[in-house]
């Protein structure tokens, strides 16, 4: 995959005025497009514990999280004006439970066949997934943090393949 970023000097979600407009993608070829996103929620270790041992009172916050995640994707559109609603064929929503970090990761991917990318919704699954985290959680861990929620793949479409270099 090419690590280079589309270098664009126009902004596309800005017509010849400077309004805030939606793309036309009508005319873009439609591809397998995919997106992976990920993201943390890092918190006490003995929160940490209630949520690997299924002990949180809100009931069962990983499986209660990826269902967020993955209706997050789908309502992207809702939540971002410009974005294009699409028909993704797949959304899934995974996690990784980080002892040494006290955290749990999330990775979300995304995919379809269209004429738009799905790198909003990845960002927007990790994001819901990493706020119902913290809403099940909150009252035995107020102090968690949410962060690092970025795209790590985006393949598909014109510009082609690209994975984030870690510097």
């Amino acid at each position: 995959m090419d690590n280079k970023l589309n270098t664009q000097s126009k902004l596309t979600h800005v017509d010849q005025t400077g309004q805030a407009s939606m793309v036309d993608v009508s005319a873009k070829t439609q591809t397998t497009r995919r997106a992976v996103a990920t993201g943390f929620v890092s918190m006490t270790l003995s929160t940490l514990a209630l949520i690997k041992d299924n002990n949180v009172a809100k009931g069962d916050v990983l499986a209660t999280a990826r269902i967020a995640g993955i209706q997050g994707a789908k309502q992207c559109p809702s939540l971002i004006p410009l974005c294009h609603p699409l028909m993704l064929s797949k959304v899934g929503v995974d996690f990784t439970i980080d002892d040494a970090n006290s955290r749990i990761n999330i990775r979300c991917e995304c995919k379809l066949i269209g004429n738009t990318g799905v790198e909003m919704e990845a960002l927007t699954g990790v994001s819901v997934a990493a706020l119902t985290i913290f809403d099940m959680c909150k009252a035995a861990d107020p102090n968690m943090v949410i962060g690092d929620i970025k795209v790590l793949i985006k393949e598909g479409g014109k510009t082609g393949d690209w994975k984030r270099s870690e510097t």
